[in-house]
């Protein structure tokens, strides 16, 4: 609630309507050993007003920056109606929907979502919801191990995929025999390799990972690497940001059988940047891998006067059944998300969402155009990309980057952290929350620093 109704009478009156002495005499059965007692360094409370000036103070050293920065996190436009809709409390105190009678309106809402991603995908079915992207990339791992008659437990997953998602996928699958293989990229384009994933191939795989777009924002020959999946009888495991999903062939379509899994992170749909989250994971399937989904899955059905109403399908997750038996041991699925997310799809719908993606990639590419005509600045990968590239720069990119920041701009993502031999190159993005004078004062900027170290002489030492 944005505000404490109760005054100190208020507080006294129901104390009293109790017999309790004091709020403490409430929570007398706690050992005192466990109090921690005052709290050092609190200080006294505040007005209403001093509290609201004190948060507008602190947000305000936080500064406001133009964003490049995307890996994996996108600053998109966000209708005001999505969460002025999400944080009613019809929404917004919604719990786990167990009693379908008293549900309906979430388990609505779900069944819409899945809708919504299945037709966004091009699969069959679609669960609601997991954790993250990277959680949901290591489910999906799980899935196909499942999946696997042959009880191979062994994935190839580009490098191309995201770091992230690669260490959570590790983490998630390292105490269960399952091996990630990892697949090189041709440093030529910045594609998953064709002759590593041909040697590769030879020992018996249960799924290959297909980025779209991969990490370097480049667009995967995806439908020779899920027919390639398919004829050595592997699963093809599609890991994909939803919102190029507007422009781009779905992933039911990919080769001539179309991928089996699709994950992905729904946060570009709806879910603003928040100090790191929070995010959400999504996943779609064939309508054979249906009970090797983790999550909940919502159907539409009749009652018995005939009227339309909603339950849950299947939740083959621990908290419903034996943890022994679950498909997933996270119980943890993002509803409020997932509801931002669905009627964020609602209110754009198929041409507006078409529209972000287009906007988004023609700022890219105007960006980079912009990057590589100042002295220093190379395009790393030629090709097609989504809405983020590969630039090098001729100065060492922590000290770019700084220096950009110094200015207000975040100026993207070193790659040099994550892939040592891409080490002076920097990973842009540009959304279609960018504008044109956004991408000049870039320019400029970076023009700049790099013209300011060509000239500055070097240091000498004696």
């Amino acid at each position: 609630m944005p505000f404490i109704p109760h005054t100190e009478s208020d507080v006294a009156a129901m104390l009293a309507s109790i017999g309790a002495p004091s709020l403490d005499a409430l929570f007398d059965e706690i050992p005192p050993d466990l109090n921690c007692g005052g709290l050092a360094g609190i200080p006294e409370g505040l007005s209403e007003m001093a509290v609201t000036r004190l948060t507008q103070e602190r947000a305000a050293r936080d500064g406001f920056y133009l964003n490049f920065l995307g890996a994996g996190a996108y600053e998109h436009h966000i209708p005001a109606a999505v969460w002025q809709i999400v944080t009613r409390g019809e929404f917004y105190s919604a719990y786990t929907p167990y009693q379908a009678e008293a549900s309906q309106g979430t388990l609505q809402l779900l069944y819409e979502y899945q809708t919504m991603m299945a037709g966004l995908t091009g699969l069959d079915v679609s669960n609601a919801s997991l954790y993250d992207g990277a959680s949901a990339l290591a489910e999906a791992v799980l899935m196909a191990v499942r999946a696997s008659k042959a009880g191979i437990r062994r994935v190839l997953v580009p490098a191309t995929v995201h770091p992230r998602y690669l260490a959570v996928a590790r983490t998630t699958v390292k105490n269960q025999g399952i091996e990630l293989v990892g697949v090189p990229f041709d440093p030529a384009s910045g594609l998953t390799d064709p002759a590593a994933l041909e040697a590769l191939g030879a020992e018996p795989a249960a799924a290959l990972v297909i980025p779209q777009p991969n990490f370097f924002g480049r667009l995967e020959a995806v439908d020779a690497l899920t027919d390639w999946a398919h004829a050595h009888a592997m699963l093809a495991i599609a890991l994909v940001n939803p919102l190029s999903l507007a422009l781009l062939k779905p992933p039911g379509q990919w080769g001539s059988k179309g991928a089996d899994i699709c994950v992905g992170d729904g946060q570009p749909l709806g879910v603003p940047l928040s100090s790191g989250g929070p995010y959400f994971g999504f996943m779609t399937a064939r309508q054979a891998l249906v009970r090797q989904m983790p999550g909940r899955i919502v159907g539409r059905t009749v009652d018995l006067d005939g009227q339309p109403g909603f339950a849950l399908t299947l939740q083959a997750r621990e908290q419903h059944i034996r943890r022994s038996k679950a498909t997933s041991n996270i119980c943890t699925n993002q509803g409020l998300l997932v509801t931002a997310a669905t009627l964020h799809m609602a209110l754009l719908g198929p041409e507006g969402l078409k529209n972000v993606a287009l906007s988004s990639h023609a700022n890219t590419r105007a960006l980079v155009d912009k990057l590589t005509a100042i002295p220093g600045v190379e395009r790393v990968f030629p090709g097609p990309f989504f809405h983020e590239a590969v630039i090098r720069v001729s100065s060492p990119v922590p000290e770019v980057l700084r220096a950009l920041r110094a200015q207000g701009i975040l100026g993207g993502y070193d790659l040099g952290l994550d892939y040592p031999e891409l080490a002076g190159c920097i990973l842009v993005c540009a959304t279609e929350t960018r504008t044109d004078g956004d991408l000049a004062q870039y320019a400029q900027q970076l023009e700049r620093i790099l013209s300011r170290r060509r000239e500055a002489p070097p240091c000498a030492y004696k």
